[in-house]
């Protein structure tokens, strides 16, 4: 699969807070990292990403522009929380044989 519409639908699995979805795409050795979250590991990252999910009501991922460079893309997002909340992310996420093994998240 095209790795543009690997992250399209990270974003909408993240969107619809789909657990299974996530990890079913992640790799074993995936790892997170943004300004407020370390994870190594997909049971790691699974749970750092159940956590935020518990901390909101709804989330809403919207891709702006998507880059993509060998086996690297860069999305910039605006992420909309409970349906109040804006904020600007750039995610850089690189994949392994189709799976995501890096997610470094940026605000602003």
């Amino acid at each position: 699969m095209d790795l543009k519409e690997l992250c399209h639908k990270h974003f909408e699995l993240f969107s619809n807070k789909d657990i299974d979805g996530l990890a079913e795409l992640y790799d074993d050795n995936i790892v997170l990292r943004d300004w407020q979250y370390f994870a190594e590991g997909k049971s790691a990252v699974l749970s750092t990403v159940r956590g935020i999910f518990n901390t909101v009501d709804s989330i809403l991922v919207t891709p702006l522009a998507l880059y993509q460079d060998a086996n690297t893309v860069a999305a910039e997002l605006e992420i909309l929380i409970n349906g109040a909340e804006t904020i600007l992310v750039t995610d850089v996420i690189t994949f392994t044989d189709d799976k995501i093994s890096s997610i470094k998240a940026y605000k602003g």
